[in-house]
């Protein structure tokens, strides 16, 4: 048979985690593989470019929308549990569509899409020409672009957690050497002793002498956590005691406005906030924990090759 379409995983995997228990990964293609009837030939399909089995690809997606719904949470790497949200939705619903997923605005915003109201009743205009709210293959290419980026960085910033406070430092330190901090030292970058650090993690060097120096100050704190004035006020008195004027206070979570306030107005040094969002995007664009999978080449007319003179070819 015909693998199913992407939209058709969504209720049923849903469906599987009702009952509040956690399901693994591999219980969950199970379930699905025996919801559907597939064979082995079926969930071994590819997709044209031959490097994807599609069945593997939907389930991925479809972990992805639920999860970005708030309908399903990821306890920890490759175990899924149904949230609240997702037990009331099953209560009232025996199906679930992209247009379901949409009453959520956290979904909405996910997807670059308008939120739906609730029992909202959507009329379509006759004189509606509806070509003209189409987006072009140049920006549905995009957009899928971005979208892959925001999980990307999501199960980036999770991978991220997962790691030990130690580890942690380092890769921040590995991030601003592939930035370009520290130029081309053997030695630029170091990890501080992980006790007596006096709130200072890492290190890095911009001149062969060690002159001039970026302090830096890692925390690994849960996505819900938020960093404020003090954690960056103690942070400026740490630079103040290496006689430092430049440095950059890294988290997983997020700063308070009064936090960014400070660091830009009120700190007599130079502090750079990062928070995860902004460090899960630096991490993708500086290939940090990231390598790529498969890269698409648009290309053009080169107009100038058939302008070219006839005496010329």
């Amino acid at each position: 048979m015909a693998l199913p379409k992407f939209q058709d995983f969504l209720y049923p995997f849903l469906k599987k985690l009702e009952d509040g228990k956690d399901v693994t990964s591999k219980e969950m293609k199970s379930f699905l593989i025996e919801h559907f009837g597939l064979t082995p030939e079926d969930s071994a399909l590819k997709t044209k470019s031959g490097k994807t089995i599609q069945f593997e690809d939907r389930c991925s997606w479809t972990r992805q929308w639920l999860r970005r719904a708030l309908l399903i949470t990821l306890p920890q790497r490759g175990m899924y549990r149904i949230t609240d949200r997702g037990k009331d939705y099953l209560k009232n619903h025996t199906s679930l569509k992209e247009s379901d997923l949409l009453e959520y605005p956290e979904y909405a915003e996910y997807a670059g899409k308008s939120p739906k109201s609730s029992g909202s009743v959507h009329i379509k205009s006759k004189s509606t020409d509806t070509t003209n709210s189409m987006p072009t293959p140049t920006e549905q290419l995009e957009s899928a672009y971005q979208i892959i980026v925001k999980d990307l960085a999501a199960d980036l910033l999770q991978k991220v957690l997962e790691q030990s406070p130690k580890r942690f430092e380092q890769i921040v330190v590995d991030l601003m050497l592939a930035m370009g901090y520290g130029g081309s030292l053997d030695d630029a970058g170091m990890v501080t002793k992980f006790s007596h650090d006096d709130g200072i993690d890492g290190i890095i060097k911009e001149d062969k002498l060690g002159l001039d120096k970026i302090y830096i100050q890692a925390k690994r704190y849960a996505i819900g956590n938020t960093i404020g004035k003090p954690d960056i006020h103690a942070f400026a008195g740490a630079l103040d005691e290496k006689k430092a004027n430049k440095g950059v206070f890294i988290t997983t979570s997020r700063f308070s406005s009064e936090a960014r306030k400070y660091a830009e107005e009120k700190a007599s040094k130079k502090i750079v906030l990062i928070d995860g969002e902004e460090l899960a995007r630096y991490m993708i664009e500086y290939n940090i924990g990231v390598s790529t999978r498969r890269t698409f080449v648009v290309k053009r007319i080169d107009s100038d090759y058939f302008e070219g003179d006839e005496n010329d070819v």
